[in-house]
């Protein structure tokens, strides 16, 4: 639906600004956790992070969605800039996918995003809530071996989710840990009175504060106990960017000559494919989190992913998405428009290039804090109860994706949950599409809605359980269809009847070509 009066910008900054404060947090190591798994610049995630907040932010119709550089595209990435020989060829490969993206966007393929079950999204959710509690436990204890932003499984450091956690717990660091703890216990102590209401509060924001904690109180480590500091591998990393200065010698260009290698046009189309996917189901997502349903037009936001990426290539950055961290992350911060994510792509372009030094003193166990708290609430057991509550064809693809998601990735997990609830939807069609009732030795089959052949098996059981000296009505007036299996298997119960003196009387109207089967006449 179109954005209301009471959705314009201006009248929602006080909600839209600390909203922002909050995603910038969230982003700015995802960002460059992101471009150092991929093999790319670090700086290369930083301008795909500004570009998904400004352009793709300006251009898309989704209220709350936040786009960037995704974790799911890593490998793809990585794989794409070994095969491709350079970084600046594979820019090429970006900004072509960019165009193919628009051009998917004009011909309405974002309609696909309309097919993905709401267990299946509302699975995703909580997979990636649970994915971000299990990931950030080891950043939480200074163990940072693992990229930020990563949610696979099996991890580039050879081990995977699980063998990280323990790992961590033998290389702890005690004064990650103790910023952590407080992190958690400013973050939760900010939802809580008295804090809750004083007014200062809510122009505050708990993830902000953790930060400034966690800056000061690494300082007064540094300074006062040094046994506690944190070190610099365990603080946010600029990959060296000291400011504006070297903003021009940071960036990368696309090399235009490689468009004649058809290994580029290879790259670009998996590119479009993968992001437009992950794009759409974030899409889906945000908007189920939305407080105010607002629904977003997907063609739209196709449009809006392929100009942030052709963009994006253009001036040096990686693919940009939308992406669920960074879109939960927002709308549990409060926000209300997207000015939020205007605002956190303007941020990351100011902060990044005006204080650079002061971004690399915060260690990674606060913004650690912040993501284990968001992984909750995508995860608190009311989603689970609700989902219960609403029965196992529901229950069953919900939870079976959150798994499928935590032990593969997010699109092999979605792929899964998808199978799996299709499975469910055609075993409801089969038990309702063909209804058997009788009293004694009066059966009535009746069909209730379209049926094909997949139902054949299933009406054929039926017909054999109907016993010799039987009466046997076939009702198909409520069924608009009925196809070439079904009408062959009505004629050949009817056919074979007399052979066990069953009478059968066929009701129906139905028409196959525009004719009336001669099996199912009024």
């Amino acid at each position: 639906m179109q954005q209301s009066n009471s959705f314009k910008p201006w009248d929602n900054l006080s909600h839209d600004v600390p909203a922002a404060l909050v995603v910038f947090l969230v982003a700015l190591p995802l960002c460059l956790g992101i471009a150092l798994a991929s093999g790319a610049p670090l700086f290369s995630g930083l301008i795909a992070g500004v570009v998904g907040g400004l352009v793709a932010g300006f251009l898309s119709k989704s209220s709350l969605s936040v786009s960037g550089p995704a974790a799911g595209l890593t490998t793809i990435v990585l794989a794409s800039i070994q095969e491709l020989g350079s970084f600046q060829v594979f820019l090429t490969a970006v900004a072509l996918a960019g165009v193919i993206q628009l051009v998917l966007g004009f011909l309405r393929a974002g309609t696909i995003g309309h097919f993905f079950p709401a267990a299946v999204i509302k699975g995703m959710l909580a997979a990636i809530g649970l994915i971000l509690v299990l990931k950030q436990i080891p950043h939480a204890l200074g163990y940072d071996a693992d990229f930020e932003g990563d949610e696979s499984f099996f991890q580039a450091d050879n081990r995977n989710t699980f063998t990280e956690i323990l790992a961590a717990f033998d290389y702890f660091t005690p004064g990650a840990i103790i910023i952590s703890l407080i992190s958690l216990m400013i973050l939760i102590a900010w939802t809580m009175a008295p804090i809750r209401n004083f007014k200062w509060s809510s122009y505050l924001p708990a993830p902000l504060f953790v930060v400034i904690m966690g800056v000061t109180l690494n300082m007064l480590f540094i300074n006062f106990v040094p046994a506690l500091a944190i070190n610099e591998t365990h603080l946010v990393n600029l990959g060296g960017f000291t400011g504006i200065a070297q903003v021009g010698s940071a960036l990368s260009f696309p090399d235009f000559s490689a468009l004649t290698d058809p290994r580029v046009y290879r790259v670009a189309v998996t590119l479009a494919l993968v992001a437009s996917i992950e794009s759409l189901l974030s899409v889906e997502a945000s908007d189920k989190l939305d407080p105010y349903r607002r629904s977003t037009p997907l063609n739209a936001e196709l449009k809006a992913q392929g100009a942030a990426n052709l963009v994006s290539g253009l001036i040096g950055g990686l693919p940009v998405t939308a992406v669920i961290v960074r879109s939960s992350a927002n709308i549990l911060a409060g926000a209300r428009t997207k000015a939020s994510t205007i605002t956190h792509g303007l941020l990351l372009a100011i902060v990044v290039v005006s204080i650079p030094l002061i971004l690399q003193m915060i260690p990674l166990a606060c913004l650690a804090g912040i993501l284990l708290v968001i992984g909750y609430k995508l995860n608190t057991p009311e989603i689970y109860r609700n989902m219960y509550k609403k029965g196992m064809d529901q229950f069953l693809p919900f939870v079976i994706t959150i798994i499928a998601i935590i032990l593969s990735d997010l699109l092999t997990g979605i792929a899964i949950g998808v199978l799996v609830s299709v499975f469910f939807v055609l075993k409801t069609n089969f038990q309702t599409a063909v209804i058997v009732v009788n009293s004694d030795s009066q059966f009535l089959v009746k069909f209730t809605k379209d049926v094909s052949f997949l139902h054949k098996a299933a009406l054929r059981k039926a017909f054999a359980r109907i016993p010799a000296n039987s009466t046997v009505v076939i009702d198909g007036t409520k069924s608009q269809f009925l196809d070439a299996d079904i009408i062959e298997t009505i004629e050949d119960f009817v056919k074979s009847a007399p052979t066990k003196s069953v009478e059968v009387e066929v009701r129906k109207v139905n028409r196959i070509n525009g004719a009336t089967h001669p099996t199912l006449k009024d």
